[in-house]
């Protein structure tokens, strides 16, 4: 759906030619959500803002859909490409269904069609339009208004969205639970979407893809799984962190590693107490800190009627991250 040739950005300064993009490659599918990570200054911002022109490229092409960027007029471009970025930039004298509707209403969309799609946007942001739809946005938290600025850029229905950091100024609380929002509203929507951060345990939890970038240069372009096990340098393994295979636990549900129901291992007792079994959809890090809590070898893995379908064991653990991905997962001692 999206794809970067050789994409390469260079500015001039005092001191000479900058280059803060240098010959990006990399494909992103539909519905993929891309995460572009790096240190402040590596170029992925820039490069995020060649794909909707704001920043014009220096050289290489950007396609989406297989069509190249520049055989579409600009104003044509981003309106079909939502844009979100950290500080919002809502409208001060608008209200949160007027700055919703701002590109419906340039496209021409008639005054009920709008009101339905704002009251729609609304709710899938976890906002009650009857609360919500006339106020201003300095009535609204931070965390409300970075979700209105989400709903903004979805309004006209756009197939790829862009998005700058757009929670890095909310408290760590909120920003979870605008994350977990955020992809629930994926799951139904589809989008294709680039999301740039520099938080690395943010890209494991939302990325499909994640490029790492250093100096303007892409480092590496893998799945989450692929990065925290194989990094491709020195850069990426400091950059993602020493605790990479605790982050890879996150990645790998319980459904995948658990084994057949031992009651050898799991007495009758056991397998009922609160709080020692776990859910088959939960991840690998909740199974090892409820192991680790309670002082046991093995979990009961129960549905959501409660029955138990299988158990997790740590050699289960130490087997799928294993399997996952290799001989580098070895170095996992849950």
């Amino acid at each position: 759906m999206i794809r970067l040739d050789n994409l390469t950005k260079r500015f001039t300064t005092r001191e000479g030619t900058a280059t803060a993009a240098d010959h990006i490659n990399m494909e992103v599918a539909a519905g993929e959500i891309c995460i572009l990570l790096g240190p402040s200054g590596c170029g992925k911002t820039t490069t995020l803002k060649m794909v909707n022109r704001i920043i014009p490229p220096s050289s290489g092409r950007v396609f989406l859909d297989g069509k190249d960027t520049t055989d579409y007029d600009t104003i044509a471009l981003r309106r079909q490409i939502g844009y979100v970025i950290q500080q919002i930039g809502l409208f001060p004298n608008m209200t949160v269904g007027e700055n919703i509707g701002v590109v419906p209403r340039l496209l021409g969309w008639d005054r009920q069609r709008i009101r339905r799609r704002t009251a729609s946007l609304l709710e899938m942001v976890a906002l009650d339009p009857a609360i919500f739809l006339d106020r201003y946005p300095k009535e609204l938290s931070g965390g409300q208004q970075q979700r209105i600025g989400v709903a903004r850029a979805l309004a006209a229905d756009p197939p790829v969205l862009l998005m700058d950091e757009p929670f890095g100024a909310i408290d760590p609380i909120n920003r979870q639970v605008i994350q977990d929002e955020f992809l629930k509203m994926q799951e139904k929507l589809g989008k294709t979407i680039l999301f740039v951060s520099h938080d690395i345990d943010e890209a494991v939890k939302m990325g499909d893809k994640i490029a790492i970038f250093r100096e303007g240069r892409l480092q590496q372009f893998d799945t989450p799984n692929q990065v925290l096990a194989h990094p491709a340098n020195d850069f990426v393994a400091d950059f993602v962190g020493g605790d990479r295979t605790l982050k890879r636990l996150r990645l790998i549900t319980v459904r995948q590693a658990m084994r057949p129901a031992d009651r050898a291992l799991l007495s009758a007792r056991e397998m009922n107490r609160p709080g020692v079994s776990i859910g088959a959809d939960d991840d690998l890090r909740l199974a090892v800190s409820r192991m680790l809590t309670h002082g046991l070898d093995a979990l009961a893995v129960v549905v959501d009627d409660g029955a138990c379908c299988g158990i997790i064991t740590h050699q289960a653990i130490r087997e799928a991250l294993r399997t996952d991905d290799g001989p580098a997962a070895r170095e996992a001692r849950p």
